[in-house]
């Protein structure tokens, strides 16, 4: 089985093998991590996974279990120091004109260490900044500067989609996006409508592009003569979701869609061809 919870109202969501609690959504949870048990929200309730699936997500950790009252109350006063630390930090960081921006601040109760989280242009000398830092929050003080897609991961957001940003919710690792997969999935390379709400490519660029790479590659090409169920025609468009073919008829000069079945010969033929990655389109 497995659950899904967050630290955070519409944040990350971790995935975490229930053990010997089955929690319910909106219960608050204990979820081992490296400073010790930490409380979050169950946002998923357990459920089965298929065999394929279990042997993917294999070796999650466990549930420490429910949250007491006093993890509850500890808890709530980390919430009060971070939003403490942010305010502090906000205000030295304006006094001692640093060009820096507060992106996120944690606080680790057991090591008594506030870790402040910061983007900036350029190279920024914070050793004043630590020190007085240190003295006004009367804690260890640790900052780190992130770069333009972890300041979205953890500021959040909301993409083009409409829906919570890939990275803030279930994107674990960001892999490298080019402008050659919105090219392979013939959208516009326009950086206002490409871009996320980091600046950088949308990570969901990644997504579908192996399969516009493989079925494109098996596809009769752009001006390509093929045989339909309407009569010949030339190859003008492809929608590869739909693995159909938009076709001009030679007779009437209409244009027609077909999927890639009826242009590639029998049914049997096109089955066979996909699965040995041979595929004729020799329709004349």
């Amino acid at each position: 089985m497995i659950c899904a919870v967050s630290f955070t109202r519409y944040g990350r969501l971790y995935y975490y093998a229930p053990g010997p609690i089955t929690p319910r959504v909106g219960d608050k949870v204990l979820v081992p991590t490296t400073a010790g048990p930490e409380v979050a929200e169950c946002i998923w309730a357990p459920q089965w996974v298929d065999t394929y699936e279990d042997a993917e997500i294999g070796g999650l950790d466990e549930l420490v279990g429910f949250a007491t009252p006093d993890d509850l109350a500890r808890d709530e006063r980390s919430r009060e120091r971070r939003a403490r630390a942010r305010v502090v930090a906000k205000r030295q960081i304006r006094e001692q004109g640093l060009p820096m921006k507060v992106v996120g601040v944690d606080f680790v109760e057991s090591e008594k260490q506030i870790t402040v989280y910061f983007s900036a242009p350029q190279y920024v000398d914070f050793r004043e900044l630590v020190r007085t830092l240190a003295r006004e929050l009367d804690a260890r003080i640790e900052l780190r500067q992130l770069g333009a897609r972890d300041e979205a991961r953890i500021q959040g957001g909301i993409g083009p989609c409409g829906r919570d940003t890939c990275c803030s919710t279930f994107l674990k690792d960001f892999e490298p996006v080019s402008v050659r997969m919105a090219k392979d999935q013939d959208l516009p390379v326009n950086p206002l409508k490409i871009s996320g709400a980091c600046g950088r490519l949308m990570c969901c660029l990644k997504y579908e592009h192996p399969l516009y790479v493989e079925t494109k590659a098996k596809a009769p090409a752009r001006g390509e003569k093929v045989l339909t169920p309407e009569g010949p025609g030339r190859v003008v468009g492809l929608n590869v979701p739909s693995e159909t073919v938009k076709v001009r008829l030679d007779e009437t000069g209409r244009t027609c869609s077909c999927s890639l079945a009826s242009v590639c010969g029998s049914r049997q033929d096109y089955e066979t061809s996909r699965k040995d990655g041979s595929m004729r389109w020799d329709a004349e």
